[in-house]
């Protein structure tokens, strides 16, 4: 006799279920989540952009120009002489301003001739493009405590400074500009001292 025929089974391909929209929609809002997460612990420890409110640092940097400063090195040291510090405006009138460092905590400030006077030795400023710096109403000289900065605009004639809102905390620097990346025309590196 012959065996009755045998149904062969037939393997149908493994299918593999697509993820429900649901699933797309949670892993999405998650990498969304923590690219912001990451956006926001770069900016707040690593590295800031800025937009530059005033003409206070022509023709260094001009009105309108956006900057990165950068974190990390104000972590471990102070504020260094001629470096251009984002710091909290005491007057609250920007968020930010940006000046250059003229001197150091431990140090004395004068203005006489139009010359900035460091512990007794003229500044050599080529940032200031020849401008004149006069005295304003911060009664000088000034010497400066250890956690302090003084900070000077290299628009000397359009700077609301140190000059006139006195020694700022190293606590109030936020950052260190390192680089202009807007406008295109402006990306450049910032020279440091």
């Amino acid at each position: 006799m012959t065996e009755p025929a045998r149904l062969q089974e037939i393997e149908e391909p493994e299918t593999r279920a697509l993820p429900s929209f649901g699933r797309w929609l949670i892993e999405t809002l998650l990498m969304i989540a923590l690219a912001f997460l990451l956006a926001q612990g770069i900016k707040t420890f690593v590295v800031q952009p800025f937009v530059i409110p005033t003409g206070s640092m022509e023709p260094t940097i001009m009105s309108g120009d956006r900057v990165l400063a950068e974190k990390i090195s104000l972590r471990f040291r102070p504020p260094a002489h001629g470096e251009i510090v984002v710091f909290d405006d005491p007057t609250g009138r920007h968020p930010q301003l940006i000046k250059r460092v003229i001197a150091v905590g431990g140090e004395t400030v004068d203005i006489t001739a139009g010359e900035v006077i460091v512990d007794g030795q003229p500044l050599d400023e080529p940032y200031i493009s020849g401008r004149v710096t006069e005295a304003g109403t911060v009664a000088l000289p000034v010497t400066l405590d250890e956690d302090e900065v003084w900070l000077m605009g290299d628009n000397r004639p359009n700077s609301g400074d140190s000059r006139f809102m006195d020694t700022i905390p190293d606590s109030m620097i936020r950052g260190r500009a390192f680089a202009i990346y807007w406008p295109v025309d402006r990306i450049s590196f910032l020279s440091m001292p």
